[in-house]
């Protein structure tokens, strides 16, 4: 197994090889694609630099999974649907509505084509916000945990009460790796299980529950995104997508359930996990 990142480094297990590389330059991704069945896209980039650096991505991996007779599994997150009313499902059109979007809309157009102009095989894995161990950046990530263990406020987004779908990073890789393993799955795009939606509180009291901590928190309004967005630019980055938390979230995974079945991790269960994890990067 070969793990490639920009840096060459990466908390992997000691039998993984890690090398460095760019994805974004076709000759390097077919040198270390070579041999491999099955390639797996999880790269990404600054929030900023998804428009241009995306499809560069996209179309590096894409010629090093084609060099190698391998198929593609791409792990996408839900931002090409844009706004929702009810359950997000894989029928759903794109509707993004910003840069960030877009791009994710435009890399996912890009491997499905691909894969219908018989360049490679390849399939999509969505999930909703992940949490987990080695997940830092995400809304659910040292925002949320870090806090907890040390007893301080977290910082969360919009509203506390409306239902959201989150995403245990385990589950996702064990159902990325699913959909590598079955070549019925290609050319599609799949919800990976995610386990019941919960709402943000409910989170927050289980993460602190488990953290013997006192639930505290801050949440974010759309007004004080926006003031905040004056001057920092995350905050001006997060604009866009802060429907997500401003009404009901949820993922529909029935499709991938109908086929494979699905288990995902409980939430209790994946929060201790990811509470170890963090306790160990002090």
């Amino acid at each position: 197994m070969r793990a490639v990142s920009r840096r060459g480094v990466a908390g992997l297990p000691p039998d993984v090889e890690i090398v460095r590389g760019d994805a974004t330059d076709s000759s390097c991704t077919r040198e270390l694609c070579h041999g491999a069945s099955v390639v797996y896209h999880c790269a990404g980039a600054p929030y900023g630099d998804w428009p241009a650096t995306l499809p560069r991505l996209m179309a590096g991996i894409i010629d090093g999974a084609e060099a190698a007779g391998a198929k593609l599994v791409y792990g996408d997150n839900l931002y090409a649907y844009g706004p929702v009313n009810g359950p997000l499902l894989e029928s759903l059109p794109d509707r993004p509505v910003g840069p960030k979007g877009e791009a994710r809309a435009r890399v996912a157009r890009q491997l499905l084509d691909a894969d219908r102009a018989g360049r490679v095989r390849a399939v999509i894995g969505r999930a909703s916000d992940f949490y987990g161990p080695g997940v830092r950046l995400s809304a659910f990530g040292e925002r949320i945990f870090a806090a907890a263990l040390a007893n301080q406020s977290a910082s969360v987004l919009g509203d506390v009460d409306a239902a959201h779908s989150f995403s245990y990073i385990d589950d996702f890789a064990a159902a990325l790796v699913k959909l590598g393993e079955h070549g019925e799955t290609m050319g599609q795009v799949w919800h990976v299980p995610h386990d019941v939606p919960l709402t943000t509180r409910e989170m927050l009291v289980f993460v602190y529950g488990e953290a013997g901590a006192t639930l505290r928190f801050r949440a974010a309004s759309r007004l004080m995104l926006n003031l905040a967005a004056l001057v920092n630019p995350m905050a001006r980055e997060l604009k866009e997508t802060f429907y997500q938390f401003e009404r009901p979230f949820v993922v529909d995974h029935s499709k991938f359930a109908r086929e494979f079945g699905a288990s995902p991790t409980r939430h209790r269960e994946a929060i201790r996990a990811t509470l170890e994890w963090w306790a160990g990067q002090a």
